[in-house]
């Protein structure tokens, strides 16, 4: 059950703040949609943002400017939150890059973390609510996200594209098990063993596959963003894609940071990308 806590007048649409019960989770969640005018109550495209360290749910919906195209187009907006809160874990408030909002859109298995840390297994039930509770056409669904969020986005995606029929991604931590963040995530959460590390890593993930998305992958990335060389690898991605004959447009943009100022530059394009895949 939904529980609508603000509603905001958004061009000619509506954006909403939700909390529910989750069973993935075990602990209440939050969420934002923003759903364009819809005055048939037709079922629209939906496309879900993953979002990256730090953030939250409120964080792409105030900050991407994404509400004007996707209203023009006629996707309804999903971001969730990155973690759960409230989980009360010793040590999940240490540190930026680990623990609360950092939850890395994988299911932990390493003990504390396993009951709430379940990221992964959220975004599925997230995506089953949003069908049945609001106006998504769940044979229409896309993904794609920033940063730790872009790394979710995508390995959510290659792992599930008979849910997610679309994907794209801002600055995604493309070959994490190479990353810092990364490696400190995966062994705090999943333990040591890098087979297991392999099951969240979109490069070795698609070095696996054969053309999953036939209309292709969009990314952009940044060449002035400071966590390029050490944390985001998205050389190794694209190396995958060619081996897995995956289209992949990778966009690299001089001068441009790992902000939402990137973000809000180049997100018309990502919202048409999706609302053409998804509509075709």
């Amino acid at each position: 059950m939904l529980e609508l806590l603000s509603e905001h007048a958004c061009f000619g649409g509506v954006q909403r703040f939700y909390r529910h019960d989750s069973q993935a989770i075990g602990l209440p969640m939050r969420f934002s949609v923003f759903i364009p005018a819809n005055p048939d109550n037709a079922r629209l495209p939906g496309l879900f943002y993953l979002a990256g360290l730090t953030c939250n749910e409120e964080t792409f919906m105030i900050k991407a400017g994404a509400q004007r195209f996707a209203a023009e187009a006629g996707l309804i907006l999903v971001a969730p939150d990155t973690s759960p809160r409230g989980a009360n874990v010793e040590g999940e408030a240490d540190s930026w890059d680990f623990g609360v909002g950092a939850g890395f859109y994988l299911d932990a298995t390493k003990p504390d973390w396993s009951k709430h840390y379940r990221m992964q297994s959220y975004i599925h039930e997230l995506r089953e609510l949003v069908i049945a509770e609001l106006p998504v056409d769940g044979a229409r669904v896309g993904i794609f996200g920033h940063s730790m969020g872009g790394h979710g986005a995508l390995t959510l995606a290659l792992k599930n594209p008979q849910a997610f029929k679309s994907v794209s991604a801002f600055a995604p931590i493309a070959a994490p098990i190479k990353s810092p963040w990364g490696k400190k995530a995966f062994t705090g959460y999943l333990g040591d063993n890098q087979e297991t590390w392999e099951q969240y890593d979109a490069s070795v993930l698609m070095a696996r596959l054969q053309t999953p998305f036939p209309a292709g992958i969009l990314i952009d990335q940044g060449l002035g963003d400071k966590f390029l060389d050490e944390q985001l690898y998205p050389d190794v991605f694209e190396a995958a894609c060619r081996s897995a004959a995956q289209p992949l447009e990778l966009r690299r943009h001089a001068l441009y940071d790992h902000g939402y100022y990137f973000i809000s530059t180049f997100i018309e394009d990502h919202i048409r990308f999706h609302a053409k895949n998804l509509t075709a």
